[in-house]
């Protein structure tokens, strides 16, 4: 384990800078609910969702594991989709696969782009909500990967890597249905001292930094 340790450490290094502050700031206010979502090539008849599981909570790794993360987001923070396109994925070969731990995602609207972040983890919670665990987080690469260009098409495009309906996911963003648990995170976050994203708690503490290096001797010390 050492060894891949090392290797998948020094690939992030070679891939980006370390120790980023991370996105701060902002009202802590919803969606602005003034988006009408083009569907584009997808053609959706856009209605409110019914029922939303609003105690959805995606997960990964063991959900018994004594050593618990959670990881606090801003879909429309940049520091973010670096943390979650260069970070995360070492973090999850070394300790998610292995079933070493319980990892989650919390949303922390910020928000650093109003029109979107709440809009966006609707639609990841959505996603997550209906086709499970795996989907959510492979909607969430897909949608950081789009970052600044979000519509209705990025949006039903992550949902089909997910292999999840697009249009649901669409309409999941034009209503915000999820908005009330994106919010409920914002004041978890809150009441734990998350004051910007990403923001990692390893056991209760927070980590100096969203870098795969920091994450993992954190999550070290703790097993």
């Amino acid at each position: 384990m050492e060894h891949t340790r090392r290797a998948l450490l020094s690939g992030v290094a070679a891939g980006g800078a370390l120790g980023l502050a991370g996105c701060a700031g902002g009202n802590g206010g919803g969606s602005d609910g003034g988006n009408t979502l083009d569907t584009g090539e997808y053609g959706c008849d856009l209605s409110e969702p019914s029922d939303p599981d609003l105690e959805y909570r995606p997960t990964l790794g063991d959900p018994e594991a004594d050593v618990v993360v959670r990881a606090f987001e801003d879909f429309t923070c940049g520091h973010c989709a670096t943390y979650k396109l260069e970070h995360f994925p070492a973090v999850r070969e070394e300790f998610i696969v292995t079933d070493e731990i319980r990892y989650e995602h919390w949303d922390f609207p910020i928000p650093v782009n109003e029109t979107w972040a709440v809009p966006v983890a609707s639609a990841a919670r959505g996603v997550g909500d209906r086709a499970g665990d795996e989907a959510f987080f492979e909607f969430a690469t897909a949608a950081y990967e789009s970052q600044g260009e979000y519509d209705g098409p990025a949006l039903g495009a992550a949902a089909e890597a997910a292999g999840a309906d697009p249009c649901a996911a669409i309409a999941d963003a034009q209503f915000s249905a999820y908005e009330e648990a994106s919010m409920g995170d914002r004041d978890e976050g809150e009441s734990m001292g998350v004051s910007g994203t990403p923001t990692i708690f390893v056991n209760g503490e927070a980590t100096d930094g969203y870098d795969a290096e920091t994450v993992i001797a954190a999550i070290e010390s703790a097993l």
